[in-house]
């Protein structure tokens, strides 16, 4: 198909999802109050029941612990299906490529954008780590935080190269971060069985209102959270520029 048919057909499907797009809108409702029954039961308990002031994160890690112990492992598991694809084979070992032979840039980093990159580095650990731990207190919690703590990696590659990557950043520490994130989940649900409770019901002094130690078990979920997402995606980002590298050495 010719450059000229493609735009022809591309310019006739999005004059057909724009008509399309416009007579939907015509059929929407104007504003309406919304109100949704769970979210004004949750907002009006929250704060005496556990003494924190985001009620979504009461939601993620007590009122329905649950099923976000089954978010986490969805991330657990799509980390360890894709590290065995990715997998170095015995066969492919020696195409690695050793630190000296990393091929440059496309486009070589400046002095000041990697002194730039560097230097952030230090600010966003410290702010994923406020993300992590003020989740009862403000919006956050180890979801977003460990995203942000890995982000932290990928800025190092970025700023320097996979060599130094590669030194930084342990791949047994990383994946043993995994393992006790995901692990420590499950072991603060079990508190509750020494008390005779069903698991993960939240056993633990819930502290102060506005203090780090409010919520009770809910801090301790959100850091072994954190620490699951962060590793998980260390260890994605670890085995994906490995298997890049890998490939251009291979050419």
């Amino acid at each position: 198909m010719s450059h000229a048919w493609r735009v022809t057909v591309f310019l006739a499907g999005a004059a057909g999802i724009a008509v399309l797009f416009a007579l939907v809108c015509r059929t929407l409702p104007g504003p309406l109050p919304v109100r949704n029954r769970y979210a004004e039961a949750i907002n009006s308990r929250v704060y005496a029941q556990r003494n924190v002031t985001d009620a979504v994160s009461a939601v993620n890690f007590d009122y329905r612990g649950f099923d976000t112990i089954g978010e986490e492992f969805i991330l657990f598991v799509s980390v360890l299906g894709s590290i065995s694809l990715l997998r170095i084979t015995s066969e492919r070992t020696e195409g690695l490529l050793a630190d000296a032979a990393e091929p440059s840039r496309d486009v070589p980093a400046s002095d000041a954008i990697s002194l730039w990159v560097l230097v952030m580095i230090a600010p966003k650990v410290l702010f994923g780590i406020y993300i992590v731990t003020h989740g009862q207190l403000t919006p956050g919690g180890g979801f977003q935080g460990g995203v942000i703590l890995a982000s932290a990696a990928l800025i190092l590659y970025v700023g320097e190269s996979f060599a130094v990557f590669r030194k930084v950043v342990s791949w047994r520490l990383v994946e043993l971060a995994e393992a006790a994130g995901a692990g420590g989940f499950l072991l603060i649900g079990m508190i509750a069985w020494f008390w005779g409770k069903p698991f993960l019901t939240n056993v633990l002094p819930l502290g102060k209102t506005h203090e780090l130690t409010s919520g009770g078990t809910m801090p301790l979920i959100s850091l072994a959270t954190g620490l699951e997402v962060m590793a998980g995606f260390v260890l994605l980002l670890f085995a994906f520029l490995q298997e890049t590298l890998t490939v251009r050495g291979e050419e």
